[in-house]
């Protein structure tokens, strides 16, 4: 396979940093200069981001955070790509890495109490065992793109919600060895301490995330469903080395598809996974009211006069009264 011009790096670690604001603007400048774009956190407890670059960049941002004594043992994800994965460069400080907003005397520190590690080998046989139960710390929609097999799908729209989840849903998990993963790593590491400070024995964790499980050369990504949703303008990327079983379903007729785009009503903004077919179709709006929005940016885009919207709403059964409202 020809080997391609940029990367995009995955990675976060769990570190101190003193002062988040004055670290973020210097970082800042460190990745203009390289022509590095993304999305980076920085908070007293670490540093989590996803970059783009050409490969001399990445190489040279990869080094230099090795070289510094907070970051000597970060861990890179590292993909190959056409260009860049962000549009702009941004380093912003956070009260938290993961949004989690624990009460103090709840909140944990990952670097003192943590799950259990498993590499992508132990994961792989762990999952397959019955006294174990595999749970997805995701949001709703990363997990209806993709999943581990038979993982539970908490009914979350925010990690945030995460304890609650847990704590109404104990049945479904106690007695048995807890499996729990996400994209990179960053939620479970954090999160499997909280599980142990409330009860659970025996927490274990992916380590690395599902991108580290989808490069390991040995399980190649297997028993995972589906793509892996990312946080860049790849949108989704794929896991599973030796089979690809298409999962998601399009939110209009529930067929086959891993295709998400935004519903066009920008006071929506609804991630849905829908066809070309059914974007056109329903104007990409996810309701009625969000079809017949004023400022529907479908049919901004389209240039689509009164009388178009009104014939793509008549085969649908409705009817344009409401966009007066």
């Amino acid at each position: 396979m020809e080997n391609k011009d940029y990367r995009v790096l995955l990675y976060y670690h769990y570190v101190d940093i003193e002062d988040p604001e004055t670290f973020a603007d210097e970082h800042l400048q460190f990745c203009k200069e390289l022509g590095l774009k993304g999305r980076i956190l920085v908070a007293k407890e670490g540093i989590n981001g996803t970059v783009s670059g050409t490969v001399e960049a990445t190489n040279k941002y990869m080094e230099a955070m090795r070289n510094s004594e907070l970051f000597k043992d970060i861990m890179f994800k590292v993909d190959e790509h056409d260009g860049h994965a962000f549009k702009k460069m941004h380093v912003r400080p956070r009260k938290e890495l993961v949004t989690l907003r624990l009460p103090e005397e709840e909140d944990t520190n990952p670097q003192e109490l943590t799950g259990e590690f498993l590499s992508p080998k132990e994961w792989y046989e762990a999952m397959q065992r019955e006294d174990t139960v595999v749970v997805d710390t995701r949001n709703d929609y990363e997990y209806d793109l993709g999943h581990f097999r038979g993982a539970i799908r908490p009914d979350v729209k925010t990690f945030r919600e995460m304890p609650e989840w847990v704590r109404k849903n104990k049945h479904l998990i106690e007695g048995k060895k807890v499996l729990m993963y996400c994209t990179g790593g960053i939620r479970c590491e954090k999160f499997t301490g909280w599980m142990i400070k409330e009860g659970f024995e025996d927490v274990a964790q992916l380590h690395g995330g599902i991108v580290t499980y989808g490069k390991d050369p040995e399980v190649q990504g297997e028993l995972w469903d589906g793509k892996c949703y990312v946080f860049d303008e790849r949108i989704s990327v794929d896991i599973n080395q030796k089979e690809h079983v298409v999962v998601a379903k399009d939110y209009f007729d529930g067929q086959p598809c891993e295709r998400y785009v935004n519903c066009a009503n920008p006071e929506c903004n609804k991630q849905i996974i829908c066809s070309e077919e059914n974007e056109h179709k329903y104007m990409r709006g996810c309701t009625h009211e969000c079809r017949v929005h004023p400022r529907n940016l479908y049919i901004q885009e389209h240039n689509l006069t009164t009388e178009e919207v009104q014939a793509r709403l008549e085969a649908l059964g409705e009817t344009l009264e409401k966009q007066e409202a």
